[in-house]
């Protein structure tokens, strides 16, 4: 059972009668502290955010410079507000909508107002679960091949080999027919390579300038204008073949706006690569997880394996497969309690806010500590530990003020449901075909766009059937 809060995080909207406190009034953590923890932040920031919610309450602030607003918090009724009550106050910041932007185009990760409005709706028919079902038989395939490369009995670096699945399941769902392995192989490059580049734009903002006078950020965004072009010869060949293949891209193409247009095919390259980009690598994230912790606790990985016998994945249907697949699911979802994909997530606030007895001035940047929420102590029972019953269908409610593994709110990851759907298939086709085994007692965490792990050290040994 959930443990019992220490405190109540009521009212449900977030704000109470005001007590006339001040964003001075909490706690500050002072620009010499965070100077002098800067190696340490650099590497890996979550030890000292979690010092930080330790010493000072489930929100404090940071100062940088004596403009900036940035608060921390992991108080689900905040996030909740920010993300869901009242989320239009609260606008993307410039990291997703200037920066990100300038690698992979104007979509639905990276707008905001109207044009994000307009968009979201015109593309999220293309995500409902009963239409993504219909892309099992190629995630599968997809995932079948990759993992049919994996070498047996020999201890490797799992997340590589995840990161090259994700991204070639998203390739065969987009792009169902003919050989692109070549072309994806180079798609992925080009987008891997690109983060690298954003990631010290993002760690080393002193360092802009020189990034910019060195010609690194030309070369880069050179890189992406060639993945644009790549992707725009493929969609050239599926307008003019004039032949559906039932894959993604085929219901992007038919998705219209409510005057009947369909995208522009600027705005459809966009679209593509915000999935490549934003489906692939925290897919990978969350399997190299889920696998590790799996392979940490073999008694929960025989009651997967238990749990799959009778399931043909060759021969079930869509729904066979997903409800064969409930336990798995389970031990999906806890894994993203543990480690979060998306750990942070930034909003802006665009007028004052009153919440939690505490007056927020516009232009205040928040931090929801998603990695931290889902590891309150006063939330969860035991939340260091890796518990997939927390999750099963009849428990999963009493969970879902503080569980945000996709986000919350109107920008929820419109991705979610193939995410799930492409995991639940891959660690079930793994757990039913191998025994997984880790010399490894816990991970090395590595912070960056997405909650990546280090070195995940895996040994796949095959099941005698």
């Amino acid at each position: 059972m959930p443990a019992t809060p220490k405190k109540q995080h009521t009212p449900e909207d977030g704000r109470r009668q005001s007590s006339g406190k001040t964003l001075e009034s909490i706690h500050q953590v002072s620009p010499w502290t965070v100077l002098r923890n800067r190696r340490r932040i650099l590497k890996n920031p979550l030890p000292f955010h979690h010092e930080k919610f330790e010493a000072y309450g489930d929100t404090f602030r940071i100062k940088i410079t004596p403009k900036t607003r940035v608060v921390f918090t992991r108080d689900p009724v905040i996030v909740r507000h920010v993300l869901q009550k009242n989320h239009r106050n609260y606008a993307k910041s410039e990291l997703q909508t200037r920066d990100v932007a300038k690698y992979i185009g104007q979509g639905i990760l990276t707008s905001e107002g109207e044009f994000w409005r307009m968009h979201r709706k015109m593309i999220q028919p293309a995500f409902h679960k009963e239409r993504l079902q219909g892309l099992l038989g190629l995630m599968y395939q997809a995932i079948r091949t990759e993992l049919s490369r994996i070498p047996e009995g020999a201890q490797l670096d799992i997340f590589p080999w995840m990161s090259d699945l994700a991204f070639q399941v998203v390739a065969q769902s987009l792009f169902s027919a003919g050989d692109l392995r070549k072309d994806m192989n180079r798609l992925q490059e080009i987008t891997e390579t690109n983060q690298q580049m954003l990631i010290r734009e993002m760690r080393q903002p002193y360092l802009k300038w020189w990034f910019q006078a060195s010609g690194q950020i030309g070369r880069h965004l050179d890189l992406a204008a060639d993945a644009r072009g790549l992707l725009d010869r493929l969609i050239e060949i599926r307008v003019k073949s004039g032949r559906p293949e039932g894959d993604l891209l085929d219901m992007l193409l038919e998705a219209r706006y409510e005057d009947g247009g369909a995208m522009s095919r600027r705005q459809l390259i966009d679209e593509v690569l915000i999935l490549f980009t934003a489906g692939h690598e925290t897919t990978a994230n969350a399997l190299s997880f889920t696998l590790f912790l799996l392979a940490r606790h073999p008694e929960i990985q025989e009651e997967a394996f238990e749990s799959l016998q009778g399931l043909d994945f060759e021969r079930g249907g869509a729904e066979e497969l997903l409800q064969g697949l409930g336990y798995i699911q389970q031990c999906v979802e806890e894994a993203m309690r543990l480690y979060p994909p998306v750990y942070v997530i930034d909003r802006v606030s665009l007028a004052v806010e009153e919440l939690q007895g505490h007056t927020y001035p516009a232009g205040t940047t928040w931090l929801l500590s998603l990695f931290e929420l889902h590891r309150h102590p006063d939330l969860w029972e035991a939340p260091e530990s890796f518990r997939p019953s927390r999750f099963h269908p009849d428990r999963k409610k009493e969970y879902s003020r503080f569980y945000f593994p996709f986000g919350a709110g109107p920008r929820m990851c419109i991705g979610n449901n193939f995410a799930m759907y492409e995991m639940l298939l891959a660690v079930g086709w793994m757990v039913k075909k191998y025994s997984i085994q880790t010399p490894m007692e816990d991970l090395e965490l590595n912070p960056l766009i997405s909650l990546k792990p280090g070195k995940v050290l895996l040994k796949f040994s095959r099941r005698i059937p």
